[in-house]
């Protein structure tokens, strides 16, 4: 008999076929007749026991299926494609916005394990949540983040490294985010680790298990104290009762900054209630309480209006700061960020490369693809796998833009 049990898996019986369940967030369908094969077997939740075969067998035959299983994956909240990138999978962490890890050239180092979201805000950038347009979904093994961080953070040879994990979506749909940030903590140039969370999946309970894995800080993006309008900004039931609870409570564990976006005719009311309420709670015990960002039109976000200058929002931020004393405007040294080497470039602008065609983008017609330890994303690419020649476009920050030649 062979046991095999899994922390990452639960697994169902669903109509013939195994439904396997990833990191709570993921599916895929294996056949049952595949599995039966292996051996009769019975499931008990995150365990699948063979009655008829050796654990050796049993783990190689089972790992097999799994890993062709896998190549379907998908997101159960939009039934969207999905990739897991590991450490075996061939793929880099830098190169893309999407996913993996970002090197602005500061002690700030953008950590993004994931990809999805459970809301819809109408203004987001990224245009995320149930109804985004994005074709696929990412979610990167944790082991992978630590071990490419650490070579990022070994290079950059400094104290006061502040991680921050976000992502093109909700970073807590991420299971092992509570193990990523205790990992993290364990590297001793790390100071802070901040997380960004729309504050749904929020409790006290996990609060707690953030605060005691080394999490420092939570930058709750929180938009408006009216509940209408709230639903309104998050496209969605937003529990906000709920929300304002947990954050009364994180300043008792951590540090808190509420981090809305102002959207000149819908929340220019709630900026201020916001400041008053972050300063009541107690946020802002290492840096700010509040920082309010000025909404920025995105090629492929959602622009629900049309945005104002930076000049004119720096002129409202100054003069509400005047009429109600507070203090709204804050720059990178309020952050604690401060500049520092940045991760060597492979590429140069306007470089000609040979590079492989790896995994679908997430936009229409894109791919991305990999040279040199990197991904470059391709648009309109009518290859899907294979070399291809690429005329490299954009290079800041280690995010590469290629223009496909030939391939």
């Amino acid at each position: 008999m062979a046991e095999l049990e899994f922390e990452d898996l639960a697994f169902e019986e669903k109509e013939g076929k195994v439904r396997i369940y990833f990191m709570n967030l993921f599916y895929t369908d294996m056949d049952k007749g595949l599995i039966e094969k292996i051996s009769p077997y019975r499931i008990e939740r995150k365990k699948i026991v063979f009655s008829k075969a050796n654990e050796a067998k049993a783990r190689r035959r089972f790992n097999q299926l799994l890993s062709v299983s896998f190549q379907s994956l998908k997101n159960k909240i939009v039934n969207k494609r999905s990739f897991y990138i590991h450490k075996y999978s061939g793929i880099p962490l830098m190169g893309t916005n999407y996913f993996g890890i970002i090197d602005r050239g500061t002690n700030l180092i953008e950590i993004k394990p994931i990809t999805s979201c459970n809301l819809g805000c109408i203004f987001c950038s990224v245009d995320e949540g149930p109804k985004s347009r994005r074709k696929v979904d990412f979610v990167v093994e944790k082991d992978y983040i630590v071990q490419e961080l650490k070579k990022l953070i070994e290079f950059k040879n400094i104290d006061g490294i502040d991680a921050h994990i976000n992502s093109q979506g909700e970073p807590l749909l991420y299971a092992d985010i509570a193990s990523l940030v205790r990992d993290i903590a364990k590297i001793k140039s790390v100071s802070m680790i901040s997380i960004d969370t729309n504050g749904v999946f929020l409790s006290k309970k996990l609060v707690d298990e953030l605060a005691e894995a080394g999490l420092t800080r939570i930058n709750l993006s929180l938009h408006s104290l009216d509940q209408n309008l709230a639903n309104t900004l998050y496209g969605s039931p937003y529990p906000l009762n709920h929300v304002l609870e947990i954050a009364r409570y994180i300043p008792k564990k951590m540090d808190l900054i509420l981090t809305p976006v102002w959207l000149p005719g819908y929340n220019d009311e709630e900026l201020v209630k916001l400041a008053k309420f972050a300063n009541e709670i107690g946020a802002g015990k290492t840096g700010p309480a509040i920082g309010i960002q000025n909404f920025l039109p995105y090629k492929f976000g959602r622009n629900p209006i049309k945005p104002v200058d930076l000049d004119v929002f720096f002129e409202k931020m100054r003069n509400l700061e005047k009429k109600h004393n507070l203090k709204l405007l804050f720059g990178p040294e309020d952050f604690k960020i401060k500049e520092c080497k940045e991760y060597p470039k492979p590429f140069k602008k306007g470089q000609i490369v040979r590079a492989k065609i790896a995994l679908p983008g997430r936009l229409p017609g894109e791919m991305l693809a990999v040279a040199q330890d990197r991904l470059i994303s391709v648009p309109d690419c009518d290859k899907e796998e294979g070399f291809v020649t690429l005329r490299i476009k954009r290079t800041k920050h280690n995010v590469f833009l290629g223009e496909l030649l030939s391939s």
